[in-house]
């Protein structure tokens, strides 16, 4: 397990300092930048220096942009959590029945669904969820995190807990405006990682089926729902958690579609800003802030994957 860790810890490593060579490319572009007229690797050891104290530098404005990020980036976690924690919820049960049923009509039916999900763009599905939840039916808000009638204290970023953490006599409508805004943006967000779960969680199943304690478990006499829950999600979940930190970082791609369409004031439309005005210190500090971010989930998604799969443990015994 040590071993394990201190491979990745020096993978993380290693891949930041490449990404850092990307971020000061980037602040480089600019030729009235004082990084320009600077010597290529003594202006990179200064970079380092500056993003080892937390200093992204000062955007086009005059503002430190460490500020701006804390402010847009809390947005943008708390659209993908909820897009994951839905994805999972709807993902996994549909790739277990999916993978029970290889071959059937309803694995058929929800291959083919699946499929189709995938292959539809997010701008247009986004559009249309629009034209139909909020300008025909009314359901829903068009864009923002909440109604502007309302302000929420920034406390950690998160609106969901803000409004919690409010002491406004209208709390309970302030919940609920917040609420509403977020339901089509994490639709729309999720749709692309579902699909995603639910065929990895019906290549698990269809495997897992497959081996010899399945069989021993059917010759026992136990139900279907006892072998599902006793033995097929306890073998076929554990892989498909490091694959979660991938998801992770194609929903951050897509999140700079949503936030745009949804008007979010997340990291996605900001960092959209910055390319429109040139701003290369926030497009750096965006880059930076989303790729560590990125690396961070995909090595915790690969440690508690490795640490509840009982494979590869035995390979790490192996090893020993």
């Amino acid at each position: 397990m040590l071993v394990y860790t201190l491979r990745r810890i020096n993978l993380f490593i290693i891949t930041l300092l490449i990404l850092t060579l990307i971020g000061y490319s980037i602040l480089r572009l600019d030729p009235l930048s004082p990084w320009a007229i600077q010597d290529f690797f003594q202006g990179w050891f200064t970079y380092l220096g500056q993003l080892s104290q937390m200093n992204l530098g000062v955007n086009l404005h005059g503002d430190p942009v460490i500020d701006e990020i804390k402010m847009v980036f809390p947005a943008t976690l708390e659209l993908c959590f909820f897009a994951m924690v839905f994805s999972l919820m709807v993902g996994i049960p549909i790739g277990t029945v999916a993978g029970m049923r290889q071959g059937k009509v309803l694995d058929t039916v929800i291959s083919f669904s699946s499929m189709v999900g995938y292959s539809i763009p997010i701008f247009w599905i986004a559009l249309m969820m629009i034209m139909f939840f909020s300008l025909n039916l009314g359901y829903t808000p068009v864009s923002g995190r909440h109604d502007l009638l309302f302000d929420i204290q920034y406390v950690t970023g998160f609106a969901t807990i803000d409004a919690f953490l409010t002491d406004d006599p209208m709390r309970l409508q302030l919940i609920q405006s917040v609420l509403m805004h977020l339901v089509l943006p994490c639709l729309v967000l999720a749709l692309a990682p579902t699909t995603e779960v639910i065929r990895l969680m019906r290549s698990n199943v269809a495997e897992v089926r497959q081996q010899n304690y399945i069989r021993a478990a059917r010759i026992r006499g136990l139900s279907t729902y006892e072998i599902i829950f006793q033995h097929v999600l306890r073998n076929a979940i554990p892989p498909i958690i490091p694959k979660v930190g991938v998801q992770l970082s194609s929903m951050l791609t897509y999140a700079i579609i949503t936030e745009s369409i949804f008007n979010w004031p997340g990291i996605g439309r900001w960092l959209l800003e910055a390319l429109a005005d040139k701003d290369y210190v926030s497009i750096q500090a965006g880059v930076m802030t989303v790729a560590t971010f990125v690396l961070i989930a995909n090595i915790l998604s690969d440690l508690i994957g490795a640490m509840v799969n009982p494979l590869v443990r035995k390979q790490w015994y192996a090893v020993k």
